[in-house]
């Protein structure tokens, strides 16, 4: 590793004018960026830690219902929150598969995003809930969807001087619910070969609102939307759960890797599917 420069600041403009001024790296957990520094793979020579910003510490469910995470809420207090687990369940859920107990306790969902890995569960999870960062920069703030916020694998729209602060996860409406499924070669402690998110409105039998996202199986997150229009409108049966799947299947665009052949890939991105979208139906009739 090459000589690091190590800023603390505690307020967001000061981290901006340091992220303005110099090659820098935001810290906030640090579980990949760590990593990457040790590996040569991040040229930057200085890092701007950001846990000590209260406001990025925010970790709230207003009264509207609606979420906010600050960038620097460690995983562990997400998936640990009884109102994150009650309304958002997929993304508690996708948020408890991230590393071990340690990692859990630095790595953030915001540091997931801003990693930009095609298999980061959490980002799935959150495009599914059609979340927002929120952005501050030089130029001041904006809102950019999670579904759109990686460009390219380990590429964002962040620009220089510019730094995620929080995400906003809309309130769920009534009757509604997500899922977070993902599929690994390993038991525990692996990335990601699929990873299938969906959220489900319900009306009785039948759906008026879906939308499920996918990971792992593309350059970035994909929305299924063919997928999502399959549920809307009609009764949440096993047919229509199946339809669901095959259009989840055809936007796949997965690849061969030392991890998993691209037809394989395919394959169980129809499996998750199917089981995430039912398990989200029953937990809004359950919710009902």
């Amino acid at each position: 590793m090459h000589e690091i420069r190590y800023s603390a600041p505690r307020s967001l403009d000061d981290a901006v004018a340091l992220l303005a001024a110099d090659d820098a790296r935001v810290l906030a957990g640090g579980t990949d960026l760590l990593i990457q520094l040790r590996a040569g793979t991040c040229p930057s020579r200085h890092l701007i830690d950001v846990k000590r910003i209260a406001e990025l510490a925010t970790l709230d469910v207003d009264a509207s219902g609606a979420l906010r995470i600050g960038a620097a809420v460690p995983c562990w207090r997400l998936a640990d929150d009884a109102r994150v687990r009650r309304s958002f369940p997929g993304l508690a859920e996708a948020t408890a598969l991230i590393g071990s107990t340690q990692i859990q306790s630095r790595a953030t969902i915001a540091g997931n995003l801003c990693n930009g890995s095609p298999a980061a569960d959490t980002t799935p999870a959150l495009a599914a809930l059609d979340a927002v960062g929120v952005v501050v920069g030089p130029a001041g703030r904006r809102e950019v969807p999670v579904a759109s916020f990686v460009t390219a694998p380990g590429k964002t729209v962040l620009g220089r001087g510019e730094l995620l602060v929080e995400l906003r996860v809309p309130a769920p409406s009534a009757h509604s619910a997500d899922a977070y499924q993902r599929f690994i070669p390993r038991n525990e402690m692996d990335i990601a070969v699929v990873g299938v998110a969906a959220s489900i409105t319900r009306d009785g039998a039948r759906c008026s609102a879906a939308r499920i996202a996918l990971g792992a199986v593309g350059p970035t997150v994909l929305l299924a939307e063919d997928a999502a229009r399959a549920l809307v409108g009609g009764t949440l049966d096993d047919a229509a759960i199946a339809r669901a799947a095959a259009a989840a299947m055809a936007a796949a665009r997965p690849i061969t890797d030392m991890r998993a052949p691209a037809d394989y890939r395919r394959e169980i991105t129809g499996v998750l599917t199917r089981r995430v979208v039912a398990e989200a139906a029953r937990r809004a009739l359950q919710g009902a």
